[in-house]
């Protein structure tokens, strides 16, 4: 008899349904397993055959081959061991059921039949909701967070035989673990605005920032403020949804790190020694990296000019895609790194360019060179461009500073209204121009404007657009159904 039962495949954060096809007949006592298994997915049929002979089952005298569908897709993890085992007892007539094709398996076996959870397990629940599997078996995992979808059934079990059990309508009732609620929590370990002294002008470029989701790039003497200024960013940013906050969680199991404050977007920041690799994403077993990481929240770049610029130069695809796909011989995978992208860097390889109290020591020429590390297709997608000075504290000292909890309610109001006009999660710096005039047309005496200066200053396309994303924030911020004047120049004078 030929058994099939449904699993979930993972490439990258991009699931797959996967079918566990299982036949068996009469032959030497054997496994196989076919459809590109790798070693831990080869090794399943050790784990099986334990399990089911201490729950009391024999495969004497039976061949089986198990076929993993698609057959083209590299399968790897032990995350299949309960759908194989399951495919085995139907097929060996041993569980007569007809399993439904949306009821999912996902979990793998420990010798004595237990069912254990596996990395990757929060993945595949998210796929599965999207693929419309409406029942899903898997273990429970004290590291996940509450799983409650209205379009999807959890079950959890703890071992094979609970499985069988309410399969064939046996089992009693059914057991839920305790399961604590994500939360806000106010622990965060984000500086607040109102420790900041000075800087009004900048920090209301980074709320157009955090509202609109739109890439900052500051320069700076050193001791300025930059880090700081950068640091704090988090700190307006709106808490994230729930559907957010599962799919942060979820990259970092995938990247085998645990995030222990899922509520607040996270905040990554690399080293500029940090390999390609460890920021673009990739590997031998390839694993999520810093970007995808930063997703929903912000990855800051101190010192972007230090960092290699081949490995400035990869971030051009997740800049306007929001997503990073990572080619390999045998997968290709796809993580989302939808990221704001705040990078701080000096005027000069000395740092004191232009400074009123530091003799700068640098030539013209090592100037320029140090500027162009960044390229000019890079430097063009920033949408943000700010000159950093230092402080007077004696002056700003006496003014009171304004907290970040008056910046992130405009920037949550800012951006509802976003979501509101678009109809999903999506900001302005994301959306497609098409979309952003249909929805935001600008007058054609504000277009002259924006065609005259972009002749005089030699902006291109890209800038241009830009100049009408940022003011469309703008807008939002002072609660604008349209595009105004003052929005535009604000605009212009932040690029």
């Amino acid at each position: 008899m030929c058994a099939k039962v449904t699993s979930i495949g993972l490439k990258g954060m991009e699931g797959y349904r996967l079918h566990v096809e299982v036949k068996t007949f009469v032959g030497n006592d054997s496994i196989r397993i076919v459809g590109l298994p790798d070693a831990a997915v080869k090794e399943s049929k050790e784990r099986i055959l334990a399990a089911l002979r201490s729950l009391g089952y024999t495969v004497n005298g039976q061949k089986i081959i198990i076929n993993l569908s698609p057959s083209e897709q590299k399968k790897s993890g032990p995350m299949f061991d309960l759908p194989m085992a399951i495919g085995v007892l139907v097929s060996l007539n041993e569980l007569v059921i007809s399993i439904p094709e949306n009821n999912g398996f996902i979990g793998a076996l420990s010798l004595d039949g237990g069912v254990v959870p596996v990395e990757g397990m929060l993945p595949a629940v998210l796929a599965a909701k999207r693929l419309g599997i409406k029942r899903l078996y898997m273990p429970y995992d004290s590291k996940l967070p509450v799983l409650d979808f209205d379009e999807l059934e959890i079950i959890y079990i703890s071992t094979l035989k609970e499985v069988i059990e309410k399969l064939e309508g046996r089992g009693g009732a059914l057991f839920l673990p305790k399961i604590d609620v994500i939360g806000l929590d106010e622990n965060h370990n984000f500086i607040d605005f109102n420790q900041i002294i000075g800087h009004k002008s900048t920090k209301r470029a980074l709320e157009v920032a955090a509202a609109g989701g739109h890439h900052v790039l500051m320069t700076g003497p050193p001791g300025c403020g930059k880090s700081m200024l950068a640091e704090s960013f988090p700190s307006i940013l709106p808490p994230l949804s729930k559907e957010g906050q599962l799919e942060i969680i979820a990259l970092h199991q995938l990247s085998g790190i645990s995030y222990p404050n899922a509520n607040y977007p996270p905040f990554r920041n690399p080293h500029h020694s940090a390999s390609g690799i460890s920021i673009i994403g990739g590997g031998t077993y390839p694993k999520p990296g810093e970007i995808s990481l930063a997703h929903r929240g912000v990855l800051f770049l101190d010192e972007i000019a230090e960092f290699p610029k081949k490995t400035l130069d990869m971030l051009r695809q997740p800049f306007e895609n929001g997503k990073i796909t990572i080619s390999r011989t045998h997968a290709t995978l796809t993580y989302p790194a939808s990221f704001i992208l705040i990078a701080a860097m000096n005027p000069c390889p000395c740092g004191y360019s232009g400074s009123n109290t530091h003799y700068c020591t640098c030539t013209s020429r090592q100037t320029q060179s140090y500027h162009n590390r960044i390229s000019g297709p890079l430097r063009d997608r920033f949408d943000i461009h700010l000159k950093i000075k230092p402080v007077n504290l004696k002056v700003e000292t006496e003014k009171g500073e304004i907290s970040s909890k008056y910046f992130q309610h405009r920037v949550e109001t800012a951006r509802n209204r976003q979501y509101e006009r678009y109809g999903k999660e999506l900001c302005n710096s994301r959306v497609s121009y098409d979309t952003l005039q249909k929805t935001s047309p600008i007058s054609q005496e504000q277009h002259r404007t924006i065609h005259q200066l972009a002749s005089k200053k030699n902006w291109s396309n890209r800038t241009q657009i830009k100049i009408i994303r940022l003011a469309r924030t703008i807008s939002d911020l002072e609660g604008e159904n349209d595009i105004t004047d003052e929005s535009i120049w604000e605009a212009v004078t932040l690029r």
